[in-house]
């Protein structure tokens, strides 16, 4: 069968599955199996051998099930990176990106800043700053395992496992510090809001990554013992939440409090910076 043909078909085939957008799904499986870009799906290039139609089948069966395509291809790109992605763990998506380049700003003018990244899920945060702030030391930590030895694979795959430190643990259990940033992308979907998600997320993605309440506050909260003076939080929200999360912030003390859009214009990222050490303002955050 002739590359185009075969996408012709798949997009039938995801379409009928409740796939969105099925045909750049079908674009990315068929290059995928053909071993080529999609951008050389449609020039003259001979057929799919029966090692890739039998791939291919494959493939489009376990996305049909509404297996999130990143799952089915087992490697997904973040910035810079290409990291290996599958069920211990969530994907790593586009706004994460943007939480990134918050991070990376916030650092600028910090030699060799110390990063800690809670929740470090694939390893995405992490490795992305140590990609792009050679001279950081970043620590990450996890509650789940199975993320832990995902993020290890990627630290390995990227060559910068000698750049992070992981560790098991619970948001800032037996973490000390001082940091001079805090990053976190923490799990913020109520158990009210998991039944209305796609498949594709509620039914695939990891629930200790995805579903939490007050987790969000309580990196928030806990990251004033951690952070040096003049140290700075970025979080990721819910949609549209950045503006109230930065507002906590402002509560609990934090100066310098910004939200930031992601790339389609929605609140995404909070951010602020410590005024000084210590736990100033928590009173007022809890009235």
């Amino acid at each position: 069968m002739r590359p185009p043909d075969a996408v012709e078909r798949v997009t039938a085939t995801l379409a009928e599955a409740g796939v969105p957008d099925p045909r750049t799904d079908a674009e990315i499986l068929v290059a995928e199996v053909h071993g080529v870009s999609r951008s050389e799906l449609f020039v003259p290039n001979g057929e799919l051998s029966a090692a890739a139609m039998a791939r291919l089948a494959e493939l489009v069966a376990r996305r049909r099930r509404r297996e999130p395509l990143q799952y089915v291809l087992g490697e997904w790109g973040f910035r810079r990176l290409t990291l290996t992605v599958d069920r211990r763990a969530l994907i790593p998506r586009p706004e994460t990106e943007v939480l990134v380049e918050r991070c990376l700003a916030l650092v600028a003018d910090v030699p060799e800043p110390r990063i800690l990244d809670v929740g470090v899920g694939s390893g995405a945060i992490a490795l992305a700053l140590a990609d792009e702030r050679q001279e950081a030391r970043i620590t990450a930590v996890d509650a789940s395992p199975d993320a832990l030895s995902l993020a290890r694979e990627n630290a390995e795959r990227t060559g910068l496992a000698d750049r992070v430190e992981l560790v098991h643990g619970d948001l800032f259990v037996g973490l000390a510090g001082p940091f001079d940033l805090v990053a976190s992308n923490p799990p913020y979907v109520s158990e009210a809001e998991l039944p209305a998600l796609e498949p594709e997320v509620r039914d695939w993605e990891p629930r200790q990554a995805l579903v939490g309440e007050g987790i969000t506050e309580a990196v928030a909260d806990g990251a004033r013992e951690v952070l040096a003076p003049h140290g700075a939080l970025a979080l990721e929200t819910a949609g549209g939440m950045a503006s109230d999360v930065a507002a906590y912030l402002a509560r609990l003390g934090y100066v310098d409090v910004r939200a930031s859009p992601d790339l389609t214009g929605t609140g995404r990222i909070a951010e602020g910076r410590l005024q000084h050490q210590g736990r100033t303002g928590k009173e007022g955050a809890d009235r």
